[in-house]
């Protein structure tokens, strides 16, 4: 296992650090036939991903590519991952024709979504969630696919359950993760109807430093502002391990659809972590409510992950620690709130 360094403080230093392989990521490198294909490789995990991927290759002696498809509203990201040795190919996955002239490829990462704004503009959530996985399911029907997707299709739960396991039936909250089951049910559909071998991707707030829930909670404190305690637990994951993961789970890949959540082995208590941000960052901690409504949580039961793929590398009071020391270094901000704290499905 990696030595983990104390602190994390510039973008390309977290960029580098996200895209480090795990040993048994390069040993499957070395059996995972043909190229990989990350589509909605320009999102927030996507990047990462397709450096941490091209990297496990070539430890691996593998001479396969990494394509990375994406609409490419940001020009720099495609200029940082061709400068990786990522090919691109701008797509908009809307679009049936052009998903049509992508090349076929025997593994494929399904990462693009809507979330944000689904408020105002549900059509557009639904078609993004919807009609694009129905492209791709059609186009890729012969090759192993990994469709990311989100603990937010299982119900609310309570801190004492601790958490959905993969056998909990969908019970999901609001047109935002009514349409992620739609998602799910698409790549199912195809699934069966094609025998394509998919893996649906439940992943539950992963941790960049630049957002995610330690970030938006970090942000409130370091500003002075009341952090929102409206839920009052959470599971969290470093980003890097969700994308180590997920590249692994194309060996878990089947038909019917195979599920698997993907988070930390703790239920986090939100406190306690404000508590600790506030200690590392030398900050007062205030809240905006009584945190009645811990009862009301998405929680994720990952333990089918960890006993396949083991626990997580980065534990949760490190990802805690390096956040902290992200805001005391001035670290940037992607500016994409997670809005942890919604739980009535209105994003």
């Amino acid at each position: 296992m990696m030595k983990h360094p104390e602190r994390i403080v510039s973008d390309a230093e977290l960029e580098d650090l996200l895209s480090v392989p795990s040993a048994e990521l390069v040993d499957l490198m070395k059996r995972l036939d043909g190229d990989l294909m990350i589509l909605g490789i320009a999102g927030k995990m996507g990047v990462t991903m397709g450096r941490r991927a091209k990297r496990a290759m070539e430890l691996a002696g593998v001479d396969r590519k990494v394509i990375g498809v994406s609409r490419f509203s940001r020009p720099e990201e495609r200029e940082k991952l061709e400068a990786w040795g990522i090919e691109t190919i701008p797509c908009d996955l809307l679009d049936r024709d052009r998903v049509r002239e992508l090349p076929q490829v025997p593994n494929v990462v399904f990462m693009a979504g809507r979330k944000f704004g689904t408020g105002g503009t549900e059509e557009l959530t639904w078609a993004m969630n919807t009609l694009a996985p129905g492209n791709v399911a059609e186009h890729f029907r012969n090759s192993r696919i990994v469709a990311f997707s989100t603990g937010c299709v299982y119900p609310l739960v309570g801190a004492e359950t601790g958490g959905c396991t993969e056998a909990v039936p969908p019970a999901p909250v609001g047109e935002y993760s009514q349409s992620c089951l739609g998602r799910e049910r698409v790549f199912q559909y195809g699934s069966k109807a094609f025998g394509t071998r998919v893996l649906l991707f439940r992943l539950n707030y992963a941790i960049d430093l630049r957002y995610g829930v330690l970030h938006d909670i970090a942000s409130q404190i370091w500003n002075d502002e009341a952090v929102s305690d409206s839920v009052g637990h959470f599971n969290v994951i470093w980003q890097g391990d969700a994308n180590d993961i997920a590249l692994r789970s194309f060996e878990l890949a089947d038909s019917p659809a195979a599920v698997l959540n993907v988070t930390g082995p703790e239920t986090a208590s939100l406190r306690s972590i404000a508590e600790k941000l506030g200690e590392y960052m030398g900050k007062e901690v205030r809240y905006a409510g009584s945190g009645s409504a811990s009862g009301s949580c998405y929680l994720n039961d990952a333990a089918k992950m960890a006993g396949t793929f083991g626990y997580p590398s980065v534990p949760l009071d490190r990802m805690i620690r390096w956040q902290a020391e992200w805001f005391k270094a001035g670290g940037s901000s992607l500016g994409k709130p997670t809005h942890f704290e919604v739980n009535n499905g209105k994003f």
